[in-house]
This record gives structure tokens, C-alpha cells and sequence, in this order.
């Protein structure tokens, strides 16, 4: 298994026995598990606008989580959610553009129209996507998550001046990556089998990604994923 090398140091995740942060004292807050692809979303979000000192991070520990965070932050009891101008908000896809639209920071969004609109509609496929993968590991995994990869080798290639979907980074590989990423590790580990094998351009953006810090910064501990999958999802699979 492969080491992420160095990482950055994270605080640890509150617990039920954690106390809350002052919570609606102007400080802005995201909530966050460490594992959760929903939440890395949002995280990488922050970090690539260099919010850093702007949003403070707040990982919880969604196996002991506060009663604190249902009760007073998050009715929902999920992460992620955003502590801001004494509101809070969740939903991974409706952060990420909040915190681009509301924040300084880089753009995540380009205004060329033509990428504006390829950008929207590579969004609204993004569950799909991500469903089709899980699916996959009911049946034959690599037969059957073939055709989403192939989905994100097509539409890599649909601009020139970049290696990423939009041709520069945006959220669009935002909203992608944490799911990629979980499968790619799966794929390699589970079922040696290598997703960019055939698939230059989904090579590229991976190596391309992984030369930001905003994203590996937030990556987790590839043998955490394949213990997490082979727990959760591959169970009853033969491995």
C-alpha cells in the first residue's frame, strides 16, 4: 500500500464527550468527518481558496458524535455543514459553489459559457456516478464500473488548455475526486486492477491532482478506505 508521505497535522475528532466550540460567536466553522468524501468536497473547496485562516475546521467523530451538533448546529446530524453569518448550511454540492460565491479566494467556476454549461451538466451527473461505482461492487466490479470511468475519460477530453474536467481546476473535480479517489485505491488493492490502465487522460488528472495541496492535504490513509469498503460494501464479495 502505497504512503500518502508526509501529512499535515489534523486536531482530532469531538466526540459525544467533547464540549461544543462558542458556537454563533462570528467565527465561521466547517464540519467535517476525515473519512467522509461528502465533507473532503468542501474541505479541498476551502483549502484551494486559501480560507484557511477564515474557516475553521471542525472534525467530528461520526461513530461518537455529539448530541451537541444535532441539537444546536446541524438538525440533520451529517457532515459537512458550514457555520456562517450565524446560519448553517450543508449539502456537499451546495457548499463547495457557497463557499466559492461567498468567499475570496481563486474562482472554482470559470464564466465561459461553454464551460459554464459543460460544468452544470458534469454536476448534475455527479450521483450518478458515484451510485454506479457502489453498484458495481455487487457484480463484476471491473466489468461494471467500466463505463463511469470511461464517462470521466471522455469528459476530460472535452478542453485542451488544462489536464482537468474544465480544462483548469474548478469544483467540477471537486465534486469527482473523493469518489475517484476512494475507487481508484479500491480497485488497485481489491481487485488489482488499475482504473487509468487504457485511460491516459484519467492518468493525468490524477497526477495533476496530486500535485495540489489544497486536495492531498485532505486525502485519507489508503488502508483506511480498503478496510472501510471491505467492511461496509464488499463483505459477501468474493476478494
Amino acid at each position: 500500500m502505497a504512503s500518502l508521505g508526509v501529512q499535515a497535522v489534523h486536531p482530532p475528532p469531538l466526540t459525544s464527550t467533547s464540549d461544543p466550540p462558542p458556537l454563533f460567536d462570528g467565527t465561521t466553522r466547517l464540519y467535517i468527518s476525515y473519512s467522509c468524501p461528502y465533507a473532503q468536497r468542501v474541505w479541498i473547496a476551502r483549502n484551494f481558496k486559501g480560507l484557511k485562516d477564515k474557516i475553521n475546521l471542525v472534525p467530528i467523530n461520526l461513530q461518537d458524535r455529539p448530541a451537541w451538533y444535532k441539537e444546536k448546529v446541524y438538525p440533520e446530524n451529517k457532515v459537512p455543514s458550514l457555520e456562517h453569518n450565524g446560519k448553517v448550511l450543508g449539502e456537499s454540492l451546495d457548499l463547495i459553489k457557497y463557499v466559492d460565491e461567498n468567499f475570496e479566494g481563486t474562482p472554482l467556476f470559470p464564466r465561459d459559457p461553454a464551460k459554464k454549461e459543460f460544468g452544470e451538466q458534469l454536476i448534475s451527473h455527479v450521483d450518478t456516478f458515484s451510485r454506479d461505482l457502489f453498484v458495481s461492487l455487487k457484480g463484476d466490479a471491473v466489468q461494471q464500473a467500466s463505463p463511469a470511468f470511461e464517462y470521466l475519460e471522455n469528459a476530460l477530453g472535452k478542453f485542451d488548455d488544462g489536464p482537468f474536467l474544465l480544462g483548469q481546476f474548478s469544483l467540477v473535480d471537486i465534486a469527482y475526486i473523493p469518489f475517484a479517489e476512494r475507487f481508484q485505491i479500491v480497485f488497485a488493492e481489491v481487485f488489482k486492477h488499475d482504473i487509468t490502465e487504457g485511460r491516459p487522460k484519467l492518468a493525468t488528472w490524477f497526477e495533476e491532482l496530486n500535485k495540489l495541496n489544497a486536495y492531498t492535504e485532505t486525502r485519507v490513509d489508503p488502508q483506511e478506505i480498503v478496510d472501510l469498503f471491505k467492511k461496509r460494501f464488499l463483505a459477501s464479495s468474493k476478494m
